[in-house]
């Protein structure tokens, strides 16, 4: 019998073949249209954060997934700041969050002066799970005149914040349910999972406002940037507003009406987002069809489970994961080390939230689930171009 290093490495070599160079986890992808429109940007000199490109990008952000707004900011991080901000989160409220997810997702909230609060996961899509969600609050949530409490600190319950972890969607439907319950706002973390639907809805729509990232290594990219998604135009003029320094629109003159933040994505990154988002739903279906070679390879294999999309949704598979039967960190490092070694560029899901030293202290659930993950889960290489054919 084979040991678990040598029958992961088979999987990924039957998907890839084999390579004289390492093959990269995700990596973008770039062609003659993000150069035009980069070049057209240069060549403008509009290559700050005003420029015909940004309200381009976002309309076809906004087009796209079937949001009313978009605006564009600099990375999926103070997008998801100030959606909080905006959602009402005040210092010192708490705010429910996965323990599964980038580091971001908690640092958004503590850049808010706000606490996270960690949540346990559902097994099958990774992200926020909502039965344990509403366990949780029945637990330790109390109503009081000045809005939902933490019976245990004393401190407001503002928001929660789920994930679409490696863009799986969450069930949205049971946890939008949990959060009327307590009436609570979702804004959710989309940062992963543009191209991913919801029982045939777009991610990051749900909520009050989602959030995307454009990071480098996204299924888009625009080198940095991030957007702000909702469906209410006040809450996109806020956005709007409070992202370019809070300026009033004015011929000449420069009048601030508030403290705010100097997010606007630039026209030059925006260019390049424009090209991408023209070929997005080839990223999609050729990440689709990469996710279905590694589904097949795995299919035999009773010791590593693909990860797939829950029902009823579609999802980018922005990583493709697979789970070991092997819950034993341990026994995962031995399978990185064996594909890392082959040239296969491959990684374990982030340390969990609670664990990282900033957020020791921080409320939490009970967390079984994510800690099982945690030590069974391995991403493998997911760039859209490793469809095209065998390396």
């Amino acid at each position: 019998m084979k040991n678990l290093e040598q029958l992961v490495l088979d999987g990924v070599r039957d998907v890839l073949g084999t390579s004289a160079s390492r093959i990269a986890l995700h990596e973008p992808e770039f062609g003659a249209t993000e150069a035009a429109l980069v070049q057209d940007c240069l060549d403008s000199t509009f290559v700050s954060t005003v420029g015909e490109y940004v309200e381009r990008f976002e309309g076809m952000l906004a087009a796209y997934t079937g949001a009313k707004h978009a605006v564009a900011v600099v990375n999926g991080t103070a997008a998801l700041q100030v959606a909080l901000e905006l959602a009402g989160v005040q210092p010192g409220d708490e705010v429910l969050v996965p323990t599964l997810s980038f580091v971001a997702t908690a640092n958004a909230v503590a850049h808010c002066r706000a606490v996270p609060h960690f949540v346990d996961s559902d097994f099958d899509s990774m992200g926020m799970g909502p039965g344990v969600l509403g366990e949780h609050l029945a637990t330790i949530a109390e109503r009081t005149p000045q809005g939902i409490r933490n019976r245990r600190t004393g401190r407001r319950l503002a928001a929660i914040v789920p994930m679409h972890a490696f863009g799986h969607p969450v069930d949205m439907a049971a946890l939008l349910a949990v959060a009327e319950r307590y009436g609570l706002p979702v804004i959710e973390d989309a940062a992963e999972s543009l191209g991913s639907t919801y029982h045939g809805r777009h991610m990051g729509t749900f909520g009050v406002m989602g959030t995307l990232s454009f990071n480098g290594n996204k299924i888009v990219t625009t080198g940095g940037g991030g957007a702000i998604l909702t469906n209410c135009a006040e809450l996109a003029l806020r956005a709007k507003h409070v992202t370019t320094t809070a300026k009033r629109a004015h011929r000449w003159e420069f009048f601030h009406d508030e403290v705010a933040w100097n997010y606007r994505l630039p026209n030059l990154n925006a260019a390049l987002g424009c090209a991408q988002m023209e070929r997005l739903p080839d990223f999609v279906e050729r990440k689709r069809a990469l996710a279905k070679r590694y589904q097949a390879a795995f299919a035999d294999q009773p010791r590593v489970h693909f990860v797939a999309e829950p029902a009823r949704c579609r999802s980018n598979y922005w990583l493709n994961t697979v789970r070991l039967d092997a819950v034993d960190v341990t026994v995962r490092d031995r399978v990185l080390a064996t594909l890392n070694d082959a040239g296969y560029q491959s990684r374990p899901v982030w340390t969990l939230l609670h664990e990282l030293p900033m957020f020791a202290e921080s409320p939490r659930a009970p967390l079984p689930v994510a800690t099982r993950l945690a030590a069974s889960l391995i991403n493998l290489p997911s760039s859209a171009k490793l469809a095209n054919s065998r390396i």
